[in-house]
């Protein structure tokens, strides 16, 4: 009795995947998939942001406004123990710097974040945020959102190119979400995640922001995380002010970055001392806070005090739960320090084991110093009289430009946050000068300058961004044909026979090691002597590779190098300095230009 055995059943998703090749087009579904990343990274945001509103006033809700508080001793450093013990045993992966991160996956893992990105990063900076973690919410939830839309295209097995856009409308969804800003959120991505935005990636994208931008208005209704009312307009007067408040911004911006790299480098010491880190962070953060309430959170309230204040009664608000409640002739100095010790609390957080970006420290930064700038302007009377509210705005723009190197998502975000479209050209005067001043100093944003470094960034200059996504790995011939280097020509011969490409035999000792190469057309002269078949060896008749190829080199060093030597084949050695295999020359050209090829598409 034969027993009929039936071909295996597609899984749901599977046969879901088959209809859908069949009856929508790929263009459309592209666009289906950016609603749902729109939906799901306003869900994020809204719920990341009420879970902090939640845990803050629980923790705070109480607290005297005229008389410091020892809680804020207590509270930052258990947040960041919470925190890691979340992600040590829970996430068990490294979470922090989410835009950083974003930026790896697109230019070396193929658009690739794992599937706990979805969700992990959102409990982990809620706890660090809650308790008094001075980070920001953003990179976090723009974390989350490009999470989502990779792996919805790792569902339906997209292909580099669409996962590249998913990504983008994660990150775009989410910044537009957050702070109800959907060109923001378009500009952002074209900057900071350097995606290019050509008309098969414009849509997408837009629909992202649309989507989620909406949806946070339903979820949250029409109020903003900042409130602004414009009471004295800007005038052609104050066009020096406005550029010497960029050049501020922008030295600010250099301060921020510089600060920030050297503080990681000192965490970096106790890599594998997780106790260290949480008690030194913890520390700093603790008495910061506990000096500076202001730098509590991600700082909205105080930004939005010197937003929104009109009097000396108003702005000295900022003093409140501090040393210096009741004390007004404080309010510079204190505004001073705050500003130059927010980068070090922002430190302590993600170097003690909490989970943040710098997105919210660097518009706080920049509306502290915008006020200062302009209170001591007028203080001194350097020039026309200038509204320390509207230049606390357009400092927001200036440090966020200079920190991201992103002028037009400084422009517009704060345009689009704050309704202050009449102040959109002095916004736009501020943030190019903060961008063109620390542009002397440093090249890359402080997302991309550990990635700079490793020549993993990918930038709009076409040449550079292929090379950049192409990877060594990808291109290594590993079917070589090796010798022993007392092999005698004979056997080589024998071996040349059944090579299949490649003119290049490796000759290798037996640890794998390897010690010159064969050119197969160089020997073609003796190769049909028969009587020379035992007067040879391999060790006889190889010579030096022209240049060697470490399996971590960048594609960039590759060309380079081919470019260099002439040849047509170099080998690719581990960090052993055993072999791996061959690069070919005509290889690594072709799949170039199909890249090109394809990043040229509309």
């Amino acid at each position: 009795m034969e027993v009929a055995i039936g071909k295996e059943q597609p899984s749901l998703l599977g046969r879901l995947n088959a209809w859908r090749e069949e009856h929508v087009s790929e263009r459309m579904f592209v666009l289906i998939l950016a609603f749902l990343v729109g939906l799901l990274s306003a869900v994020a945001a809204f719920t990341l942001h009420w879970i902090i509103n939640q845990i803050v006033a629980m923790l705070t809700g109480s607290f005297d406004a005229n008389t410091s508080n020892w809680l804020y001793l207590v509270y930052p450093v258990v947040g960041i123990y919470l925190t890691s013990l979340f992600v040590r045993y829970i996430v068990k992966d490294n979470i922090s710097h989410g835009i950083t991160r974003i930026l790896y996956a697109i230019s070396s893992n193929k658009s690739r974040l794992k599937s706990h990105n979805t969700w992990s990063s959102v409990i982990a900076s809620a706890i660090t945020i809650g308790f008094g973690g001075s980070v920001g919410a953003e990179a976090p939830i723009v974390l989350t959102g490009s999470a989502i839309g990779s792996n919805l295209g790792q569902l339906f097995h997209l292909d580099r190119k669409t996962m590249m856009t998913l990504v983008g409308c994660g990150a775009a969804g989410a910044i537009a979400g957050i702070f109800k800003a959907p060109i923001a959120g378009l500009v952002f991505t074209l900057e900071v995640l350097l995606i290019d935005m050509t008309m098969s990636s414009m849509l997408p994208i837009l629909v992202s922001c649309v989507t989620a931008t909406c949806f946070t208005y339903i979820f949250s209704g029409n109020a903003a995380l900042f409130t602004f009312h414009l009471d004295n307009p800007w005038t052609v007067e104050r066009v020096p002010a406005c550029v010497l408040l960029g050049v501020f911004c922008g030295l600010v911006s250099l301060y921020f970055v510089r600060t920030m790299s050297w503080a990681e480098g000192i965490f970096a010491h106790f890599k594998d001392k997780p106790h260290v880190k949480l008690v030194l962070g913890g520390i700093v953060l603790s008495l910061l806070i506990f000096l500076f309430p202001s730098l509590y959170g991600e700082g909205y309230l105080s930004i939005n005090l010197l937003l929104n204040g009109k009097t000396e009664a108003d702005w000295n608000q900022i003093l409140n739960n501090s040393l210096f409640a009741g004390q007004g002739g404080m309010l510079i100095p204190y505004i001073l320090l705050v500003l130059l010790t927010k980068v070090f609390a922002t430190s302590a957080t993600n170097g003690g084991g909490g989970c943040g970006g710098t997105f919210a420290p660097s518009l706080f930064i920049g509306c502290f110093a915008g006020f200062f700038f302009a209170r001591l302007w007028n203080i001194y009377d350097i020039g026309v009289y200038v509204p320390e509210k509207n230049f606390a705005l357009m400092g927001m723009a200036g440090v966020m430009s200079g920190v991201m190197h992103a002028p037009l998502t400084g422009i517009f975000l704060i345009a689009e946050l704050t309704g202050g479209y009449s102040l959109l050209l002095p916004l736009m005067i501020v943030s190019v000068s903060s961008y063109l001043t620390i542009n002397i100093f440093e090249p890359h944003s402080i997302y991309g300058a550990r990635l700079a470094k490793e020549g993993k960034l990918i930038t709009h200059h076409t040449d550079h961004a292929v090379l950049t996504l192409m990877q060594l790995d990808a291109v290594i011939e590993r079917d070589y044909t090796a010798v022993a280097p007392d092999m005698e020509l004979g056997q080589i011969v024998h071996k040349i026979s059944g090579t299949r490409r490649g003119t290049i035999l490796p000759v290798l000792d037996s640890a794998g090691n390897l010690l010159g190469e064969i050119d197969i057309v160089k020997i073609r002269h003796i190769v049909f002597r028969t009587e020379l078949y035992h007067h040879f060896t391999a060790s006889q008749l190889m010579q030096d590779a022209p240049a060697t190829l470490a399996h971590s080199a960048t594609m960039t060093d590759v060309m380079r190098t081919f470019d260099r030597t002439r040849a047509d084949w170099l080998p690719v050695l581990d960090e052993d300095h055993h072999l791996k295999g061959y690069v070919s020359r005509q290889r690594i050209y072709t799949m170039y230009r199909k890249m090109v090829a394809d990043m040229s598409e509309d």
